[in-house]
């Protein structure tokens, strides 16, 4: 209900005129009429402002100002709300501020006058005094419109949402914290903490205070996944941290060491053997990418393929420890070596310097002549001084990494899986050699980057192989032919190029630097035109043919080299015409 003015009686008792301020002030009921003889004198006998303010202690302005608007507007010119009195220091508040101020108080009596002042300058821009807010209290009007709590206390909320909700609506509204924390029978501690909640993650929901699991990096896929990565006992803590991180799992060598040995004690699992080890410093250490390429020949005895070992070819790029070409050969002939020699070269330049043993393959005239056409430096390492060599290490890490599944592959094929695998596996594993790097470098292939060598074509390649490497294309059947004969190489590759590889008594076939087959050749006495031709053996290759044998064994005999027919001699064509003279002969021989 709003407030009701009650009507003022009229005074019917006689008194004298009078245009004394101090007695007019007296007898007015309403303030139009106050201010109506403020301006009479000034509007009706032209009186002066100044003269009017001197006689009732208004401001000049003030009267001159409300003269003006009664000229223009009349009777309503008057209808404004009353001044207050020059001696009347309280201040009016508007209504609704005023309603505000008794609600705020009536919700929270504790609240302190300075939080009901924030509280109104956050909804009215405008802040009272507490002296003002003080006396609108004490006068007890209006009367509060909000009997009911707005929200009951905190923890009579089910829903933590509408816990939060209201902490952060009435801190919104200009609430203290420690208001808030009153009003809604909780402590400080717990309206920061949603408030921060919501100004970091705008979010309502409250985080459980229940303590919780530390996350841990060693979980049971982990444990599992080092158990499978054992089974090679060779591996030590650094090559097991570099095998996983490579899968994305990131633990520490420390970790994996302490995995490695819960392991063994558990399941009885065979370690590592130490070896002895005096570091010393490698003559032919680079100082820039491809300055110094290492090679050697390593042997494989533990497998299945038979007693005779097998041979690993790898070429090392010193400065990065990156493999540059490897493969896993039946023999150690110079046609193995330069067909890894070949690849290397082709795929990633020529290096300044080729450092090597004392091989006897590594330093054939064939061998030199093309390190001389090639523009490389052969180096050699001190006799009986293997730590010269820097592939010395990269072996033992070869050791570690791939013998145990060189020793369970079944099949040449398996084996050469391996092989490759190990390759891609040490170029881009971390290395121990590279860990104290400050680029984030720590692998051959992140140190070697996008570097490469001196850059030859393929027809420059061509012409300086030219002596032990040739080039034929396959028929429909897999055969090639070769100096008057026809060799067998692979049907699942039928009309591809391949390449041949011929030193001395040796002629390799091979296809994107895969050997396919080997052969035995003997000369004629020429030395060019070869007589036999016999198979030393066809390897199992990926590029094998799904094709099915139409004979099975022993059905047919089944011809990987045959010789040529002979061809008859050119005949010479008759000579069915005479060549007469250009010129005819003077019989006088003018």
């Amino acid at each position: 209900m709003g407030e009701v003015t009650p009507v003022p009686k009229l005074n019917r008792t006689p008194i004298d005129p009078t245009d004394d301020w101090h007695v007019l002030q007296t007898r007015f009921t309403w303030p139009e009429q106050r201010l109506y003889e403020f301006i009479r004198p000034v509007v009706l006998f032209g009186q002066t402002a100044a003269a009017r303010a001197q006689d009732t202690g208004l401001p000049e302005r003030t009267i001159y100002r409300q003269a003006e608007r009664f000229a223009a507007q009349g009777l309503l010119g008057l209808l404004v709300a009353e001044p207050p009195p020059p001696d009347d220091n309280r201040r009016n508040l508007p209504r609704d501020l005023r309603q505000a101020i008794v609600d705020l108080h009536a919700q929270y009596p504790a609240f302190h006058p300075r939080d009901i002042a924030i509280i109104c300058h956050t909804r009215f821009d405008r802040q009272p005094s507490p002296h003002t807010i003080k006396r609108v209290i004490a006068e007890g009007y209006p009367i509060p419109s909000r009997t009911a709590r707005r929200y009951p206390p905190y923890q009579a909320m089910p829903d933590p949402r509408a816990r939060h909700f209201a902490v952060v609506q009435l801190h919104s509204e200009g609430w203290s914290v420690k208001a808030i924390a009153g009003y809604l029978a909780t402590s400080r501690p717990t309206v920061y903490a949603v408030l921060e909640r919501w100004v970091t993650d705008k979010v309502l929901t409250a985080k459980s205070s229940a303590p919780k699991p530390r996350v841990r990096k060693v979980d049971l896929h982990t444990l599992h996944t080092v158990q499978q990565l054992q089974a090679n006992p060779e591996l030590g803590a650094f090559r097991i941290k570099a095998a996983l991180q490579q899968l994305g799992i990131r633990l520490s060598e420390r970790t994996c060491g302490r995995i490695l040995a819960l392991n063994r004690k558990l399941y009885g699992l065979a370690g590592p053997q130490p070896l002895p080890h005096d570091p010393q410093v490698p003559p032919f250490k680079a100082e820039r990418r491809h300055q110094y390429w290492t090679v050697d020949v390593r042997y494989i005895e533990t497998h299945q393929l038979g007693a005779k070992p097998l041979y690993v070819i790898t070429i090392l790029e010193n400065f990065s420890r990156a493999v540059r070409a490897s493969a896993i050969s039946p023999s150690q002939d110079l046609s193995a070596y330069l067909i890894v020699l070949y690849a290397a070269v082709r795929q990633h330049g020529v290096p300044e310097a080729l450092v090597s043993d004392s091989g006897a393959i590594f330093y054939t005239k064939q061998a030199q002549a093309i390190y001389q056409r090639l523009g490389i430096r052969k180096e050699r390492i001190a006799k009986h001084q293997p730590w010269q060599s820097y592939i010395e290490t990269q072996f033992n890490v070869q050791r570690r990494m791939a013998d145990y599944h060189f020793a369970q592959a079944p099949t040449w094929e398996a084996i050469q899986a391996v092989h490759d695998k190990w390759v891609a596996d040490f170029n881009y594993q971390i290395q121990w050699a590279h860990r104290e790097r400050q680029d984030g470098r720590h692998s051959p292939a992140e140190v070697l980057g996008w570097v490469r060598g001196q850059i030859r074509d393929a027809a420059d390649l061509h012409r300086m192989f030219y002596t032990v490497r040739f080039q034929r294309r396959l028929n429909g059947a897999g055969y090639l032919h070769f100096r008057h004969w026809r060799v067998y190489a692979e049907r699942g590759l039928a009309r591809q190029v391949v390449g041949l590889w011929l030193y001395e008594e040796n002629l390799t076939i091979e296809f994107s630097d895969e050997p396919l087959a080997q052969y035995a050749v003997k000369y004629q006495p020429d030395h060019q035109h070869f007589s036999t031709i016999e198979n030393r053996r066809l390897l199992d290759t990926r590029y094998r043919s799904p094709q099915l044998l139409l004979w099975g064994p022993g059905e047919l005999t089944w011809h990987l080299v045959q010789r040529d027919p002979a061809r008859p001699p050119r005949q010479r064509r008759a000579v069915t015409a005479t060549q007469l003279p250009l010129f005819a002969l003077d019989p006088t021989g003018s």
